[in-house]
């Protein structure tokens, strides 16, 4: 269990330098928006990037890893969305944004920095095709199903199609496109540009935790828990054992197995905290208090989560 808090420890200890750093006032709220900025359209571009650019397409290529991913969130989203609207009564837009907080981990903020420390090997490939997924089919799943819930005039149809534009001019996107055709046609790259790629893909990490933490501060926390609590249990326990029955139902489909470590590697996926823009999300449907909230709460418990299921996955 210490060799687990060697791994996860550092992690929660540079969020909770984020929180220090802005809670006394040595940053603003303010500048975690320019760091938040820097890291989402630079830092995780620049990382995403090297992550293909510099692998063989045939590496990078993971049918089993896809399937086993998309096919457990999105029985997330489906269970989420059905136990908090038809168990718990919660109306149509609440439960559509618990669906969301429980089916989309933060994979770029927390899960890298989390899978460089114990799978180094993999970790940008794992992230790159996590990305992958949750970019191009999980988030605008959800956003029309947000906008469904809304009562919107607007055809989903036309709500999809709107979020698959924006996604066309999205950093993340076009880094995964870029990274993708310089694999693929094997396209040498000036060692200048390599290196530049390299020193804002190194910055990623410690920023994204150290944001995280600051964002943590000032959020109201009181009268949530009865819409926040399913949320956290969704993504920090449902999630995860949901993925691994994925993982074992792709093998007797009769697709390849997942090796190890890409089969520890989606598994711990799954149990990350909610991904850090699902405020930003919710404000537009005026659930922001609630999601800022379960994002805090299922930060803070997935030290513990987290460290339980690496300690399970090392065993």
């Amino acid at each position: 269990m210490l060799e687990v808090f060697s791994v996860t420890g550092p992690i929660y200890i540079t969020i909770a330098v984020g929180y220090l750093a802005t809670r006394f006032g040595l940053f603003e709220a303010s500048d975690m928006r320019v760091l938040g900025r820097y890291v989402l359209y630079l830092a995780l571009p620049a990382l995403l990037f090297r992550a293909l650019s510099q692998r063989q397409f045939t590496e990078i290529v993971n049918t089993s890893y896809v399937a086993a991913y998309l096919g457990g969130t999105l029985a997330m989203v489906v269970l989420g969305y059905l136990v908090t609207r038809k168990v718990l009564g919660q109306d149509r837009a609440t439960a559509a944004f618990s669906a969301m907080g429980m089916s989309c981990p933060n994979s770029g903020f927390v899960g890298y920095p989390i899978l460089l420390l114990t799978f180094p090997s993999i970790a940008g490939t794992v992230l790159a095709l996590n990305m992958f997924v949750e970019n191009i089919v999980i988030v605008p799943l959800l956003l029309m199903l947000a906008e469904r819930a809304r009562g919107a005039e607007a055809h989903p149809l036309a709500v999809l199609w709107g979020a698959l534009k924006r996604l066309a001019v999205n950093p993340i996107v076009i880094a995964l496109a870029a990274g993708l055709v310089v694999s693929i046609f094997g396209l040498p790259l000036p060692q200048p540009f390599v290196k530049s790629v390299d020193l804002f893909a190194s910055s990623s990490a410690a920023l994204s935790l150290f944001f995280i933490g600051g964002t943590l501060v000032g959020l109201p926390v009181a009268g949530m828990a009865s819409r926040v609590v399913p949320v956290v249990i969704g993504k920090l326990v449902a999630h995860p054992l949901i993925m691994l029955a994925s993982v074992s139902l792709v093998a007797l489909s009769g697709l390849a197995p997942i090796p190890s470590p890409f089969r520890e590697a989606v598994i711990l996926s799954a149990a990350m905290p909610i991904f850090g823009i699902y405020p930003i999300l919710a404000q537009k449907y005026e659930r922001e208090g609630f999601s800022a909230i379960a994002l805090l709460a299922t930060t803070v418990v997935s030290f513990v989560t987290v460290s339980l299921l690496l300690w399970a996955l090392a065993g």
